[in-house]
């Protein structure tokens, strides 16, 4: 019976991993297919109908901007063994996390699984402008001096592979569902090219999205110059956080058109390079924008 059972189980272990293999590569078509049209979509927008008008061009941005996303995805792919959707496929065949737990409708652990993951970057994003040293990697991102879809995908490389490590964490101790992820993983890419957008929506329209979605206008006020700005507006997806935990700011005091985009220690335009971002961590000083720098 062992010897006949042998065949069986090599049989369906391969139909599986087949199975798992074309899942992946899929996910990983669909998240950079999502991509590359969010990113058009935008940039045309953004050409078309701009909020606000750069205060430098695109051509000394855009190059280094670009050039961090390749590095932090080959740097992905080279040091971390699994994708987030790949996890969430053998956690689903293994039973694992609280999700597995009890049964219960599947559209509801869809949604609930992408509610937890986004709330899971939330407090992640808040943690990185409270703890000096996750502030010195993630001040990179505000460092950039205009604020356009490629603001939101520049990010150091230690941070994306510190934030890769956590949303890894998370699927595993849920559960998550490998469709939840593969959902998750999308919004989370397209809504960062969302929102920061240079483009113009019209503000009845804004006033009336930011209740379901955080909107450029929204986000743009994390991005001002003024600490108690940079530190608000913390939601990349849903807004409900924000408002939640009080980190809401509506609009920046200077307003849109006027308000000063960046930070105070990294303002020259050769700071904008892909070799000085890179170093920016292990440069200059804090200043005030850590959270708990700010409210002593």
């Amino acid at each position: 019976m062992m010897l006949s059972d042998c065949p069986c189980q090599v049989s369906r272990l391969g139909q599986e991993t087949a199975i798992a293999e074309t899942v992946l590569t899929g996910a990983t078509a669909i998240r950079l297919g999502c991509f590359l049209g969010v990113f058009a979509v935008i940039a045309l927008w953004e050409v078309w109908w701009p909020r606000r008008q750069l205060g430098v061009s695109r051509w000394a941005r855009w190059p280094d901007n670009l050039g961090i996303v390749v590095l932090n995805s080959a740097l992905q792919r080279i040091l971390i063994p699994t994708t987030l959707v790949g996890l969430a496929l053998v956690a689903e065949q293994q039973g694992w996390g609280l999700l597995n737990l009890r049964p219960m409708p599947e559209w509801f652990v869809i949604v609930l699984a992408v509610m937890i993951l986004d709330f899971a970057i939330y407090l992640q994003h808040v943690l990185f402008h409270a703890v000096p040293v996750l502030w010195r990697l993630h001040r990179m991102h505000h460092a950039d001096l205009d604020f356009d879809v490629t603001t939101g995908a520049r990010f150091h490389p230690i941070e994306i592979l510190l934030s890769a490590g956590v949303k890894l964490t998370v699927v595993a101790a849920i559960g998550a569902p490998a469709v939840a992820v593969l959902i998750f993983e999308v919004l989370l890419n397209a809504t960062s090219l969302f929102n920061h957008g240079n483009i113009r929506i019209p503000l009845k329209v804004d006033r009336l999205l930011r209740w379901i979605i955080v909107t450029p206008d929204m986000h743009r006020v994390h991005h001002s110059i003024v600490p108690h700005e940079t530190n608000s507006n913390f939601g990349f997806n849903v807004p409900f956080w924000d408002r939640l935990f009080g980190t809401y700011r509506a609009q920046p005091a200077a307003g849109h058109d006027d308000m000063t985009i960046g930070i105070e220690q990294f303002r020259s335009p050769r700071e904008l390079r892909l070799d000085r971002m890179l170093v920016q961590p292990f440069r200059g000083t804090l200043g005030d924008y850590p959270i708990n720098r700010e409210t002593r």
